[in-house]
């Protein structure tokens, strides 16, 4: 089974090696692998809506967003990529290789780009359908980006989006849940 996926995985980098690099992608990709960079776009949504997002709502929003992330965070580069330790695509390949990105650190499996990137999506996604449209083609974009750089396989950012998904309606349950303990908190300080 590990050797299919692997297969799987070097079939579709070099279909993606060989035909579709331009220099439109090659501009375009890294920029939006930045956007995925420790979560920062996400993060400053969050950030957004917990400042903001008040009366519209949002805030807890927010709130769930960095609970997902956080939880993504954890589990994903704390402990299965400690744990499992793969190489990047990229450390197989004995030529001098050029990289569009700088040599990112760390191992493979699964992708964070892609975890933090579907936690925070999903999140969005089950407050506002549009908007969330919206946030799972960007996380789309990000996670395909890191197969497209050659430094994640495609089952890293797979598995790194299904753990996002996991962790985002983790993320929303889990401040659902919050809010409801602190709300009694409040009605029975009240009495």
């Amino acid at each position: 089974m590990l050797h299919q996926i692997e297969r799987i995985d070097w079939s579709v980098l070099k279909f993606i090696d060989g035909n579709c690099h331009n220099a439109v992608t090659d501009t375009v990709f890294p920029f939006i692998t930045y956007l995925g960079e420790g979560g920062a776009v996400w993060l400053l949504l969050a950030l957004g809506f917990i400042l903001f997002g008040k009366k519209s709502g949002w805030r807890s929003t927010g709130w769930a967003m960095v609970l997902a992330m956080l939880a993504g965070l954890l589990i994903g580069e704390l402990a299965l990529k400690n744990i499992i330790c793969r190489p990047r695509p990229f450390e197989y390949i004995s030529s001098g290789m050029r990289l569009l990105i700088p040599f990112p650190s760390g191992y493979s499996f699964p992708s964070g780009h892609s975890c933090s990137s579907f936690a925070a999506a999903v999140v969005i996604f089950r407050r506002d359908k549009r908007w969330g449209g919206g946030a799972l083609v960007l996380a789309g974009l990000i996670a395909f980006s890191r197969v497209f750089l050659f430094v994640h396989f495609p089952s890293d950012v797979l598995a790194g989006a299904l753990l996002g998904v996991l962790c985002g309606l983790g993320g929303v349950a889990l401040y659902q849940r919050a809010a409801r303990f602190w709300e009694s908190r409040g009605e029975a300080g009240k009495k």
